[in-house]
């Protein structure tokens, strides 16, 4: 399971909100939606807030046992 836990806290310890991401055309709308319901989203919009915050990989998203 893909957890997005670790973009809110890169968010929270920069000072950004969600809706900055936004405006800062690294992810759509539609895009922040799907991180908010833990959704699958393309590589490539990983690597884009990557590189738009500045952080690795980790500091975005991360794999989480499928709970029984």
């Amino acid at each position: 399971m893909v957890s997005y836990k670790p973009l809110w806290h890169t968010l929270l310890t920069l000072d950004l909100k969600k809706s900055d991401l936004v405006k800062r055309k690294t992810v759509s709308s539609a895009t922040m939606a799907k991180l908010g319901k833990n959704e699958y989203v393309a590589l490539e919009v990983i690597d884009r807030i990557c590189t738009d915050l500045g952080c690795p990989i980790e500091a975005v998203v991360k794999i989480e046992a499928p709970q029984d």
